[in-house]
C-alpha cells in the first residue's frame, strides 16, 4: 500500500486558499482562473488535489467538480477531501458529509479520505461518532480508495492514534523546516512516528501559513544570496521534498502566478547541494535567534497550574510572532491551539514559574499572550 502511494508527485494542490472574486465572500471562488491553474498542474505533472467539506464553506469541493472533475479524465489526478466530525452535531451529520462531498465533487469515489483534525478531545468524537470503523467500511464499499487523518499534535499523540488505529493507509501532518526540531509541533518526530509505522506522509503547511515565503529580510538574504533564482518558498517546499516517506507536500495556491512558479521550482530546483543546505541552516539559525523564550515545550509546567492554562502552546505562538513578525497570524492559530486553556485564565499563582527548569517569566509572557492574541 505504501510503497503505490509513494509513487505519486511530490507537489499537491492545496484548495483551502482559492482566488475569490469576491474578498468578502469564500464561497465567490473565481472559476474562470481557478480552471487555468488546474490546467498548469496538470500539465506540470501534479495529480494531488486537496480539498476539505468545510473549505469555503463547501464551494471548495464543488469549485473542483466545475474545474477538475468535468474537465480532465478520472484517471488523471487523484482527489483527498476531510470530515470535520468535531464540529458536527451528530453522528448521522458527520458521516452524511461522505456522501454529500462526493455530490458536490461530482464523482462516485475520492482517492483519500481524512478524519479532520483529530488529537486532543476533538479525538473523542470522532470515536463517539464511529467514524473510523464508518471510513473503513465506506472504503470497502469502494466510495474512498484510502483512509488517513490529519493532526496539529505532538508525536506521541500520533503515535497512540497510529497504534490504536493500524489500518490507517496514510497520515497528514505539518512539516516544516520552521517546526521540524520545535518542542511542540515536533515535525522531526512526527515523522519519525510515522515512519515507525509504516505510513506515508501528506506533508500540510510547509510554509507556515506563507509565512516562510515572506521571510524577514536579513534572513532571506541568506537564502537569496545562494541562489538568486529561486523563491523563498522553493527552499520550503524542497526541504519537504526531500523527506523520505511522503506522498505530496502541499502548497494552498491562490493565483495562477503561484501555480506557475511552484510548478516550475518543483520541476527545475532539484535536491540541495551542500552549499544550499549550509545556507539554509544559517537562515534558520539567524530565524531562531528572532525567538526570546527558550521553552523546550517540557511541561512541568502545565502539570502545576490550576487552571490548566496551555503554557507551551501558548509561548510556541508567542515565539512564532516574534519571528515572523506577523500578530494576526499567530493570533489565528491561538484561537484554536490555546482554546482549551487561554492565556488569561491565569490566577498569578506562581506554580508554573517554581517548576520551569529554563526559569521562564511565565506570568508575565502570559500577559502579553492575552494581549496580542485575545
Amino acid at each position: 500500500m505504501a510503497s503505490s502511494l509513494l509513487s505519486t508527485p511530490k507537489l499537491g494542490f492545496g484548495c483551502m486558499r482559492l482566488p475569490l472574486l469576491d474578498p468578502a465572500d469564500q464561497t465567490s471562488i473565481d472559476l474562470d482562473q481557478f480552471k487555468q491553474m488546474v490546467d498548469v498542474f496538470l500539465e506540470a505533472g501534479g495529480t494531488y488535489f486537496d480539498t476539505a467539506y468545510v473549505y469555503h464553506e463547501g464551494a471548495s469541493e464543488t469549485a473542483l467538480r466545475e474545474a477538475l472533475v468535468k474537465r480532465h479524465p478520472r484517471e488523471s489526478f487523484t482527489i483527498a477531501t476531510k470530515c470535520l466530525a468535531w464540529a458536527c452535531p451528530s453522528k448521522e451529520v458527520a458521516q452524511s458529509c461522505l456522501s454529500e462531498s462526493l455530490e458536490r465533487l461530482g464523482t462516485d469515489y475520492v482517492d483519500f479520505y481524512l478524519l479532520h483534525n483529530v488529537g486532543g478531545a476533538r479525538t473523542a468524537v470522532f470515536d463517539a461518532y464511529d467514524m473510523w470503523n464508518f471510513a473503513k467500511e465506506q472504503k470497502a464499499a469502494g466510495r474512498i480508495r484510502h483512509v488517513g487523518f490529519s493532526m496539529h499534535d505532538d508525536a506521541d499523540t500520533l503515535d497512540a492514534l497510529l497504534t490504536a488505529h493500524p489500518d490507517m493507509d496514510f497520515v497528514q501532518l505539518q512539516v516544516n523546516y520552521l517546526d521540524w526540531d520545535n518542542p511542540v509541533t515536533q515535525s522531526q518526530r512526527c515523522m519519525e512516528v510515522a515512519a515507525k509505522h509504516g505510513v506515508p506522509v501528506v506533508i500540510m503547511e510547509p510554509c507556515r501559513g506563507g509565512r516562510l515565503a515572506s521571510l524577514p529580510d536579513d534572513v532571506a538574504a541568506i537564502l537569496e544570496q545562494a541562489r538568486p533564482d529561486l523563491s523563498q518558498a522553493s527552499w520550503a517546499y524542497r526541504f519537504c521534498y526531500e523527506l523520505p516517506g511522503t506522498i505530496a507536500t502541499l502548497s494552498g495556491m491562490s493565483t495562477l502566478e503561484q501555480v506557475q512558479q511552484n510548478a516550475s521550482e518543483w520541476k527545475e530546483a532539484g535536491l540541495f547541494s551542500d552549499s544550499e543546505r549550509a545556507a539554509l541552516d544559517e537562515a534558520l539559525a539567524r530565524l531562531k535567534t528572532m525567538a526570546q523564550i527558550p521553552c523546550t515545550a517540557c511541561r512541568y509546567c502545565v502539570k502545576g497550574c490550576p487552571e490548566g492554562v496551555v503554557i507551551p502552546d501558548i509561548l510556541n505562538l508567542v515565539n512564532l510572532e516574534l519571528q515572523t513578525g506577523d500578530r494576526n497570524f499567530a493570533k489565528g492559530l491561538y484561537s484554536w491551539q490555546a482554546a482549551a486553556g487561554p492565556a488569561s485564565k491565569c490566577i498569578e499563582c506562581g506554580a508554573c514559574e517554581a517548576m520551569c527548569p529554563q526559569n521562564i517569566d511565565i506570568i508575565d509572557q502570559l500577559k502579553v499572550a492575552a494581549e496580542h492574541f485575545e
